[in-house]
């Protein structure tokens, strides 16, 4: 009996997963398919890594290969040959694949673990599949700004099957956050046997903002402020999304205060108001003091009784 290592076959490594062993069988068995791929040596395949699967996709089946090889079919706790070895086979009708399924009634669940509920019967004795196309991810990036708005945007892509750029226009919900996902309904993986394609879903995610960071529909910033206005407290200008307002610095202001701007935050979907946003203070000092400026904080220094305390 010849080896066959299937391991290689699925392309995966011995210590791989089950979940990676069945998305490695799923990649392959569509693109084996000989309803998809008409090299005439693509059914030959097909079969190969359906017996792969069948025996590294069982735990069981699979500790009996990794211990047996070949010869695993001979074993099984009590020393029997399994009697569900020979479960399933080919065969062909009217140069249409289809499946036969023996032993069992339940072959559909084995098809609906992998490809999902989207098939169906032509008949109880032959079965033709009809499976969904696969779903596929991909990455947007956008500005804040883009994403706290809304907007429209065209994108490229790599077609999942021609591996060729296509452009897709994208529409951009307010308010969308970092990590959502958009879906482009069918813009996925072609179905096969009629089945519909299946959906393509942007990640989220956003550029860098030289000012701004979010956390939640939270904003954060800093606000750089001088030692005499956090002192005596002063009004400035903060930039929002939604433009500048004017908001007070309290006297005694120390760095880390946030002044919090009720509602001038990132935006929540649907229209349920926004985020806050806080403006944490930074006490910055001039560093190229004049004459005058020196002499007048050696004149503070002089007449000041504060005194920072640490904790």
């Amino acid at each position: 009996m010849d080896f066959k290592d299937y391991y290689s076959i699925l392309g995966v490594s011995k210590d791989a997963s089950q979940d990676e062993i069945q998305k490695a069988y799923r990649k392959l068995a569509r693109k084996y398919h000989p309803d998809v791929n008409k090299d005439p040596e693509a059914e030959d395949k097909f079969k190969e890594i359906g017996e792969a699967y069948e025996v590294l996709g069982d735990p069981e089946k699979r500790k009996k290969y990794d211990r047996f090889g070949m010869a695993w079919k001979m074993y099984d706790i009590k020393g029997q040959p399994p009697q569900d070895y020979e479960n399933f086979g080919f065969y062909h009708s009217n140069d249409t694949e289809r499946f036969s399924f023996s032993g069992h009634e339940d072959f559909s669940d084995f098809f609906e673990l992998l490809f999902g509920s989207g098939y169906k019967r032509t008949s109880s004795q032959n079965t033709q599949w009809v499976i969904p196309g696969e779903d596929i991810e991909a990455s947007i990036t956008l500005t804040i700004e883009e994403a706290a708005k809304g907007v429209k945007k065209e994108i490229s892509i790599i077609d999942p099957e021609t591996e060729e750029m296509r452009k897709l226009e994208v529409k951009i919900p307010r308010g969308i956050l970092p990590g959502q996902k958009i879906r482009l309904a069918g813009q996925g993986r072609k179905g096969q046997g009629g089945a519909p394609s299946g959906d393509l879903y942007l990640k989220v995610n956003f550029a860098p903002h030289p000012k701004l960071r979010i956390l939640g529909h939270d904003i954060y910033i800093n606000l750089p402020v001088t030692p005499w206005d956090a002192a005596l407290g002063t009004e400035v200008e903060i930039q929002t999304l939604d433009g500048k307002i004017k908001t007070k610095i309290p006297p005694g202001s120390s760095s880390g205060r946030k002044i919090r701007l009720k509602g001038k935050g990132f935006p929540k979907r649907n229209g349920n108001g926004n985020g806050d946003l806080y403006a944490e203070i930074k006490i910055v000092v001039p560093y190229n003091l004049s004459k005058k400026e020196r002499e007048l904080f050696k004149k503070l220094k002089e007449v000041s009784s504060f005194s920072p305390v640490f904790n």
